[in-house]
């Protein structure tokens, strides 16, 4: 019954955009959405739950077919990844995308729309960001009301993300994140809402444009570096370096420091407070812990603005800062750049244009 309320929701939405159909003389492109479950694909008890509802229960076959009027826009194909709520995302399941979008994109495919929950989607959305080989558009998309919804986000989040994923327009621009009508860039694009569809936002740098009539309009592009430029390489990867996040607050102990430090992470990210500042009694531990060999990384838990070098917050003994990447996207490039080196000036240079 609930995957029953889902088809018909999503059917009803797209039984207007059926009615344009595409000139026979226009070649669609090839457009494949790798399913990973989340709200988009998720139900409820009822037409007014929203909350509490069930991420993933729905498939990628079955989003496809509850959407007749995707065949307008696009030569669609779906796999299924995953079918998790994003809370259970991993880098396994990372590393299975990003390979996967590679081989699909150095085919016949013109772009790829991932559909994801909207808890972790940036995270997914920059890693993708610094590991895919193409300049070919892939574009993540998730909504914050579960499908089985009224007035559910879901379908025409995913009509503009195939809008977008298919248009030679979005090439060369990175990863977005497509929802609510926006196109934001996976570096400064960030969850910023439990509840709303507009929850989506690049504080300080804005989002990079809209979905106009179902066609992408864009106004700027991401300068740093990205997909084809990109360094890293995932291809033979299995796994990916361990790293973790410390949370500062008044108060905060150096038990906690110490708990992270025994798990013998590869990298620590502090997010700390102001720009990027640690009590001092864990700058003392972490510090020891910098001297071992442990990569730690400064970045800042107020949201928005740069963090910016100082000796006194441990940077003469090799502390590195992450720029203006919040804490979760600074950990996915130390992560990254730790399967390259170990070196903090190195990896320093990699926050400095990533």
């Amino acid at each position: 019954m609930k995957r029953q309320l889902a088809v018909c929701a999503w059917s009803f939405v797209f039984a207007v955009l059926a009615s344009f159909p595409v000139s026979a003389a226009e070649t669609l492109p090839q457009v494949t959405i790798l399913a990973t479950g989340g709200t988009i694909a998720g139900s409820g008890g009822s037409a007014t739950q929203l909350t509490g509802y069930k991420p993933g229960d729905l498939t990628a076959e079955q989003l496809i077919a509850a959407v007749p009027g995707l065949k307008n826009f696009a030569d669609i194909k779906a796999e299924q990844i995953a079918n998790i709520g994003s809370y259970d995302m991993s880098t396994e399941v990372w590393l299975k995308l990003a390979k996967r979008i590679n081989a699909l994109l150095s085919g016949k495919t013109d772009g790829i729309v991932v559909t994801h929950g909207t808890d972790t989607q940036e995270e997914t959305a920059y890693f993708l960001n610094l590991t895919v080989k193409s300049d070919k558009p892939v574009v993540t998309v998730g909504a914050m009301r579960p499908a089985t919804a009224i007035s559910a986000d879901g379908p025409l989040n995913l009509l503009q993300a195939v809008s977008v994923a298919g248009s030679r327009n979005a090439r060369g621009k990175g990863v977005f994140l497509v929802m609510n009508g926006e196109i934001n860039g996976a570096r400064e694009v960030t969850k910023t809402n439990t509840l709303q569809p507009e929850t989506f936002r690049s504080n300080d740098l804005g989002f990079l444009g809209y979905v106009v009539n179902n066609k992408p309009v864009f106004y700027r592009g991401s300068l740093r570096r990205h997909t084809k430029a990109s360094e890293f390489d995932v291809s033979r990867l299995t796994a990916l370096p361990k790293v973790e996040i410390l949370y500062t607050y008044v108060d905060a102990g150096v038990d906690v420091v110490k708990n992270i430090i025994a798990t013998n992470p590869d990298g620590i990210v502090v997010a700390g407070m102001g720009n990027g500042s640690i009590a001092t009694s864990q700058l003392a531990v972490l510090k020891e812990a910098a001297q071992k060999g442990i990569v730690i990384a400064r970045s800042s838990r107020t949201g928005t603005g740069m963090v910016t070098p100082d000796p006194n917050k441990g940077d003469n003994v090799g502390f590195v800062t992450t720029d203006s990447l919040n804490p979760q996207k600074a950990r996915v490039l130390l992560m990254l750049a730790l399967t390259k080196t170990k070196n903090p000036k190195e990896i320093q240079r990699m926050f400095d244009v990533y």
